[in-house]
C-alpha cells in the first residue's frame, strides 16, 4: 500500500518518537534530548538519544538514525508498509483505502479476522473442557506443557458435527462467512453446511501480524483419510505464502536466533520449546518460492531441517532444486537430516537442545547437498557415465538466475569432478581414481580418492569435498551412500560386515565363550554398533546364560534380555543392513563349523580393513609430505590391496555344507 505525505506526516504528529521508542528503551530526560541504552547492542554508557523537537532517534554507539517508522523497521524486522500499519494501529489512525471497493473488502477482511479469533477461542475452550480430555492427553504424550499449549493457542475441535457452527451463530456470524473463513464444508450436494474440523488438535496459523488466518487441524483418531487437514484457501490464508510461527520467528532472526525450517507443526513446537524460537515450517505442501522469499528475508543462510528418512531426504532434495534457480549473492541454505528414523520433535525429546545443536552443526552447504545427490550410488566406471554426469550439473548450473552465482557454482562443481575423475599426476597436487595412472595399469577401474578419516564400513570411497576438503572423512559410494548422502560427518548406516559381526553374536552368543575378548576388541565404526555389542556382551555376562540350557534356549533368552532394554528396532536395522542371506553362518539354525568359519573370516576382514585404512592416512600424509614417485606407489598399492579386501568378502557367502546348504564356488 503507497501512504501519502500527508498521512504520514499525521502519524508523526500524533506519536513522538519517545512515545515510540519508550515501549522498548527505558529513556531518561536530558535537557531537550531523551537518553537510553542502546537497543541495537550491548553498552553499559548511554549513548542513545531521542529528540522529539527534531523527530529523530540517533545511536552513536551503532551510528544507527531515523524517524519512527525507521526505529520500527529496525527493532521489529518488519518493512515499511507494515511499520505504518502497526504505528497507525498505536496512534488510532484508520489506514487509507485506496477506493471504495478496496474499503469494502478490508472492512470484510476484519471480519473475517474476528470470526477466525472468535473460534480460536472456541477451539482452546473445549481443549480445556471435560470433551478436550483426549486431546490433552495426546499433547502431553508429545511432551507439549499447558503452558505452549496456551503460547501456541492450541486447541480441540470436538466430534459434532455442528459444534463450532452452532457457537458462532450463537454469536451472530453467518453462515456465508463461516464458509468463506473455510471453518464449514458446504457444496451444491451438501444441503446443510457442517464444520470442517471434527475430532481434531487444532493449531493455529498466524500471519505476520499475529492474526489467526488458517487452522491445522491433527487426527486423533488413526483410521481417518487425512492425519493433518488444513484450511482450504480463503481471502485470508494462501497456503503457498505463508509459514507456521512465522511472526514470533521473523522477530527471533530479527534479534539474532538462526532461522531453522522444519516440516511439522509440532516439530515448530518442540524446537521452540528447547531453545529455537527462529522455527518455522510449511503448511502441509512443499516449501514454495514465496515461503522461500519470505526465509531469506528472515535470513541469508537458513537451515532446512529434514527426518533423516528416504522421505526427508526427497524433501531436501526437492528444496534444493527449487532454491537452485533463485541463489542470489550471500543468499543460500543449509540443509540438515537428523538421524535415521527421527524428526525434530523426537530428537527434541530425547536429547533437548544439545542433540538439536549437533545436527545443526553438521548441516551441509547447498553446493555439497547437489553435489552429493549427482554422485549417490557411484558407479562412473565409464568415460558415457562420466560424461552424463558433467553434463547433468552443466544443467543444474544453468538454472541459476544469477549470472556471478552461476558462475561460482560451475567453478565449485566442475573442481568437484576434476578432482573425482581426472587422472592422477606423478608429482604432488592432485590425486584421483584409485591409483589408475596414466598407462592404465589398473585395467581402467575407476575408484574417486578416499579422504582421511572412518569409511564407516566396507565399500569402494567416494569424497564428496571440493579441493583440499577431500582430505576430510569418508563417504561411502554404496547404494544409498550409507542412507544419507546429505550427512557428512553424522551417523552413516551399518556397514554390511559390522551387521553380520552381530548377526553372528546374537544368533550364536556360544561364540562368547571363546571369543569374548575377541568380540570385544573389534573396531565398529558405527555408534550404534558400539551400543548393541556392548548390550549383547551385558546380557551374556547373566548367569543364567549358562546354567544348564541349550544352545538355542541360550540364544532365545539372549533375544528376549535385547528386547526389554529396547533394542528391538536395532536389532531390525542390523538384519536390514545385510543384503545378501547367502552367509549361511550367521543365521539361526546354522552348524557350529559353519558358524566359527563364518566369525572368523568376517573378523579376519574386518581387521584387515582397518588396518589397511591405518596405513591408507600414512600413505597420504607421507604423499602430502614428500609427493615422490616412493609414496606415490606405496598410496596406489595400499588402495589395491583394499579393493582386494572388496573382493574376498564374497568368500564367507560359501560357508555352509554342514548346514545343509551347498557350497558356492569362489
Amino acid at each position: 500500500m503507497r501512504f501519502t505525505p500527508q498521512f504520514l506526516d499525521e502519524l508523526r504528529a500524533r506519536l513522538p518518537v519517545s512515545e515510540v521508542v519508550g515501549r522498548r528503551v527505558k529513556l531518561k530526560r536530558a535537557g531537550r534530548e531523551w537518553k537510553g541504552l542502546s537497543p541495537f547492542q550491548q553498552e553499559k554508557t548511554p549513548s542513545f538519544t531521542v529528540n522529539d523537537q527534531k523527530g529523530f532517534y540517533h545511536d552513536f554507539s551503532s551510528g544507527k538514525h531515523g524517524d519512527i517508522f525507521g526505529f520500527v523497521m529496525e527493532t521489529e524486522g518488519v518493512g515499511f508498509s507494515e511499520a505504518v500499519e502497526r504505528l497507525a494501529g498505536m496512534a488510532g489512525v484508520p489506514l487509507p483505502a485506496a477506493s471504495p471497493d478496496a474499503a469494502r473488502h478490508a472492512e470484510h477482511r476484519r471480519s473475517l479476522y474476528d470470526v477466525m479469533d472468535m473460534a480460536t477461542a472456541f477451539f482452546a475452550g473445549t481443549l480445556a473442557s471435560r470433551a478436550g480430555a483426549r486431546a490433552r492427553g495426546y499433547l502431553a504424550d508429545r511432551g507439549i506443557s499447558p503452558a505452549t499449549q496456551l503460547q501456541f493457542r492450541l486447541g480441540y475441535a470436538s466430534g459434532e458435527r455442528y459444534a463450532l457452527k452452532e457457537h458462532l451463530g450463537k454469536a451472530g456470524v453467518s453462515v456465508a462467512d463461516m464458509v468463506e473463513a473455510g471453518l464449514l464444508i458446504s457444496g451444491e450436494d451438501i444441503p446443510v453446511p457442517y464444520d470442517r474440523f471434527r475430532d481434531r488438535v487444532m493449531f493455529p496459523i498466524a500471519d505476520l501480524r499475529g492474526r489467526v488466518i488458517a487452522f491445522g487441524g491433527r487426527a486423533l483418531e488413526k483410521d481417518v483419510a487425512a492425519k493433518y487437514l488444513n484450511s482450504p484457501e480463503t481471502p485470508l490464508f494462501h497456503k503457498g505464502d505463508n509459514l507456521y510461527n512465522f511472526a514470533p520467528a521473523r522477530q527471533a532472526a530479527h534479534n539474532g536466533a538462526p532461522v531453522i525450517v522444519v516440516e511439522g507443526y509440532v516439530d515448530v513446537i518442540a524446537m521452540v520449546t528447547v531453545g529455537f524460537a527462529g522455527t518455522v515450517a510449511p503448511l502441509g505442501t512443499a516449501l514454495t518460492e514465496q515461503q522461500l522469499a519470505h526465509i531469506w528475508r528472515m535470513a541469508d543462510e537458513p537451515i532446512l531441517c529434514f527426518d533423516g528418512d528416504k522421505a526427508g531426504q526427497r524433501a531436501a532434495y526437492r528444496a534444493a532444486d527449487l532454491a537452485l534457480p533463485q541463489l542470489k549473492p550471500g543468499k543460500s541454505l543449509r540443509i540438515a537430516l537428523l538421524p535415521q528414523g527421527q524428526d525434530p520433535d523426537d530428537l527434541a525429546r530425547s536429547g533437548g537442545r544439545a542433540a538439536i545443536e549437533d545436527v545443526i552443526a553438521a548441516a551441509r552447504p547447498l553446493g555439497e547437498v547437489i553435489w552429493s545427490r549427482e554422485i549417490e550410488g557411484g558407479g562412473f566406471t565409464t568415460p558415457e557415465r562420466r560424461a552424463a554426469l558433467e553434463s547433468r550439473i552443466g544443467e543444474l548450473t544453468a538454472t541459476i538466475r544469477d549470472e556471478v552465482v552461476r558462475r561460482y557454482y560451475r567453478q565449485d562443481l566442475g573442481a568437484r569432478l576434476q578432482q573425482a575423475f581426472a587422472p592422477e599426476p606423478a608429482r604432488g597436487g592432485y590425486r584421483g581414481f584409485g591409483g589408475a595412472d596414466t598407462g592404465g595399469r589398473r585395467g581402467g577401474r575407476c575408484e574417486a580418492r578416499p579422504g582421511r578419516g572412518d569409511p564407516r564400513g566396507g565399500g569402494r570411497q567416494f569424497s564428496t569435498a571440493a579441493g583440499g576438503a577431500g582430505r576430510g572423512a569418508y563417504q561411502v559410494t554404496s547404494p544409498q551412500l550409507a542412507q544419507s548422502p546429505l550427512m557428512r560427518g553424522q551417523r552413516a548406516s551399518l556397514s554390511r560386515r559390522e551387521a553380520l559381526i552381530l548377526q553372528c553374536l546374537i544368533n550364536h552368543p556360544w561364540l562368547l565363550h571363546d571369543h569374548l575378548e575377541e568380540a570385544a576388541a573389534l573396531e565398529m565404526a558405527h555408534p550404534d554398533a558400539h551400543r548393541l555389542r556392548a548390550a549383547i556382551i551385558a546380557a551374556f555376562a547373566n548367569e543364567r546364560h549358562h546354567d544348564g540350557i541349550t544352545v538355542e534356549e541360550q540364544r532365545q533368552m539372549l533375544a528376549g534380555d535385547l528386547e526389554k532394554s529396547g533394542f528391538s528396532e536395532l536389532i531390525q536395522r542390523v538384519e536390514g543392513s545385510i543384503t545378501t542371506s547367502a552367509v549361511w553362518g550367521a543365521q539361526a539354525g546354522a552348524a557350529a563349523d559353519d558358524v566359527l568359519a563364518t566369525w572368523q573370516q568376517l573378523v579376519a576382514l574386518h581387521r584387515q580393513w582397518h588396518s589397511l585404512l591405518r596405513e591408507l592416512k600414512d600413505a597420504e600424509l607421507a604423499l602430502g609430505d614428500e609427493p615422490n614417485e616412493a609414496n606415490y606407489a606405496w598410496l596406489r598399492d595400499v588402495k589395491s590391496r583394499l579393493s582386494e579386501v572388496d573382493g574376498t568378502e564374497a568368500l564367507i557367502e560359501g560357508f555352509g555344507e554342514l548346514s545343509g546348504r551347498l557350497q558356492r564356488s569362489v
